[in-house]
C-alpha cells in the first residue's frame, strides 16, 4: 500500500528549491558587479597614475632643455659607423686659450685657420676659435662647411635664455644639402673631450643618438645648463671675441616652439657669412 502524500507538499519543497537557487543567483550577480567594480576602480586609478607620470616626464624634460631636442632640429637619424677611436691625449680646460682678441685684428683669409668669423646680419661679428686638439673630426666637419659656405644664409632658429643659441639647421632648404653625421667627439661616446660648457663655448646638436651631428651648433649663453650637457655634446671651440653680439642676439623677441620652450624668433637672425679670417699681432 503507497505511503499518502498530502497535496501540495512537492510543490512547497519545488518553491524552497527555487527561492534557494534565485538567492545563489542574485549573490552570483552582486559578487560579479563588485568584481567589475573592483576592476573599473583599478583600471581609473593606472590610468590615473599614468597620467602622472607622464606630466612629470613632460615637466622634467622641459625644465632641462637639450640642444638637440628643440624646434627646428632635423638632423639626420642615421648614425655614423662605430669604430674603434684612435690613441689621443685629451688637452685639458686649463691648457685651452680662452682669451679674447680684439676683432678688428682679424683678417680674411684662403687658408683653413683655426679662426672663423661670423656675421650676423644687424647685429654684429662673432669670431670663435677652433679646438682640433679637443674634437679634430668635428673641427673638420665644421671647416669644410665653411669652406663650401654652407652656414651662408641659414639662422639661428632656436635661443634659450640664459642656455644655448642653435643654429645652422639647412632642413627644407633647396640651396642646401644636408651634411652626412660624424661621429660625437664626448666622454660618454668613448672620446676624452675636457672642454666644458661654459659660457661662450661651441658645440655640435645631435638627437638622442650619439653620431648623429651634423651640421648644427650650439653657442653657450650662459653656465645655468653646463653640467647637464657635459661629456654628452661634442664641444670644439670657443667665442673669443663677440659674445656682446650673441648677448644681443638672445634679447630678440620669441614665441613657444613645439617644446613649450619660447625659443623660436620672431623675425629671423640671419648668419650673413661664416669665413676663416687671421689674427694678426
Amino acid at each position: 500500500m503507497s505511503k499518502f502524500v498530502p497535496s501540495g507538499s512537492r510543490s512547497a519543497r519545488e518553491q524552497s528549491l527555487q527561492e534557494a537557487r534565485r538567492r545563489e543567483r542574485e549573490a552570483e550577480e552582486a559578487r560579479k558587479k563588485k568584481e567589475k567594480k573592483i576592476i573599473l576602480l583599478v583600471v581609473g586609478i593606472a590610468v590615473i597614475l599614468a597620467l602622472i607620470v607622464t606630466v612629470v616626464v613632460v615637466l622634467v624634460t622641459r625644465n632641462t632643455p637639450k640642444p638637440a631636442e628643440g624646434a627646428g632640429t632635423k638632423e639626420s637619424a642615421t648614425q655614423a659607423p662605430a669604430e674603434t677611436w684612435p690613441e689621443h691625449v685629451a688637452p685639458k680646460m686649463s691648457d685651452l686659450d680662452l682669451s679674447e682678441v680684439n676683432p678688428t685684428n682679424v683678417v680674411p683669409t684662403e687658408d683653413r685657420t683655426d679662426y672663423v668669423r661670423m656675421t650676423i646680419r644687424d647685429f654684429g661679428e662673432v669670431v670663435i676659435r677652433l679646438f682640433p686638439d679637443v674634437a679634430p673630426i668635428t673641427v673638420e666637419n665644421f671647416k669644410n662647411l665653411v669652406a663650401e659656405g654652407f652656414y651662408d644664409g641659414l639662422t639661428f632658429h632656436r635661443i634659450v635664455d640664459d642656455f644655448m643659441a642653435q643654429g645652422g639647421d639647412a632642413y627644407g632648404r633647396e640651396d642646401k644639402t644636408q651634411p652626412a653625421s660624424i661621429r660625437g667627439e664626448f666622454t660618454s661616446n668613448g672620446w676624452e673631450n675636457n672642454l666644458s660648457h661654459v659660457r661662450g663655448v661651441i658645440s655640435m646638436a645631435r638627437t638622442s643618438a650619439p653620431n648623429t651631428a651634423s651640421g648644427q651648433f650650439f653657442i653657450m649663453l650662459g653656465d645655468k645648463y653646463t653640467s647637464s650637457l657635459e661629456g654628452r655634446y661634442a664641444s670644439f671651440g670657443y667665442v673669443c671675441a663677440g659674445m656682446d653680439v650673441m648677448d644681443e642676439v638672445s634679447k630678440v623677441e620669441r614665441t613657444l616652439n613645439s617644446n613649450g620652450e619660447k625659443a623660436t624668433p620672431v623675425e629671423p637672425v640671419v648668419i650673413d657669412k661664416i669665413e676663416f679670417v687671421t689674427v694678426k699681432d
